[in-house]
């Protein structure tokens, strides 16, 4: 989908993808792994049923922008300890993808990863793409201080760090929601998205959500084809 009202990309040098089911599909359901043990340290904070745990996780997922800062918030949990728990996952079903990578490597500028992951995780998930050295950096939720997207505060510090005007850039996530703020900072947004058949019992409906609204620029089930016919 192209709004009439979306950005020219010949004017983008700085290239800012998000992570977690953006720069793979969520159809290898890797996040899914990451999301089972997020459910289980809930259990183990909160002394929660799984039902009532997995209710409370998702309703932090959606109002805090992740699990972990609703529960910094809530139950003062160490933010460490959370990261290196939920992110003790198997990485085989991330497949090379040489595709993605000759079209990320392609593009003119520079590359980011901005996630609310960490940056360990990053790193993982792109030596099993194959491309361990494709991104200028990973701008992780430590670097975001644990304030992470869609609060205007994790893109604000994300910009400022490495000197990008936000006119000249463009931000991919999976989420619309996360499209927001740089929307109305003057970024140019693509949205990745699943196909049309994906579902999962553990995915929420608002997860996969799309919208027509003017914050979304462009939609994509294909990545590495959206930015090879860039060229």
């Amino acid at each position: 989908m192209n709004s009439p009202a979306a950005p020219n990309f010949n004017h983008i040098t700085d290239w800012v993808f998000d992570l977690d089911n953006t720069l793979y599909p969520r159809e290898c359901n890797l996040f899914a792994q990451i999301d089972v043990l997020i459910t289980r340290y809930v259990m183990d904070v909160t002394r929660l049923d799984f039902e009532a745990a997995r209710s409370l996780q998702k309703s932090y997922y959606r109002d805090f922008g992740t699990t972990l800062n609703g529960l910094m918030h809530g139950h003062k949990v160490d933010p460490e300890h959370f990261l290196n728990t939920v992110h003790a996952i198997d990485y085989s079903p991330v497949t090379a993808h040489p595709e993605l990578i000759n079209a990320i490597r392609a593009l003119p500028g520079r590359k980011f990863i901005l996630t609310n992951g960490d940056t360990n995780h990053a790193r993982s998930v792109l030596g099993r793409l194959g491309g361990p050295d494709l991104f200028e950096d990973v701008h992780d939720i430590r670097a975001m201080t644990f304030v992470p997207k869609p609060h205007k505060q994790a893109y604000d510090g994300f910009l400022g760090r490495y000197g990008i005007d936000p006119t000249k850039a463009v931000m991919f996530d999976d989420l619309e929601k996360n499209l927001v703020v740089p929307h109305e900072i003057g970024m140019a947004t693509v949205q990745v998205v699943p196909g049309a058949e994906f579902a999962h019992d553990q995915v929420e409906a608002w997860e996969l959500g799309q919208t027509t609204g003017p914050h979304v620029h462009h939609v994509t089930g294909d990545l590495a084809g959206f930015l090879r016919n860039l060229r």
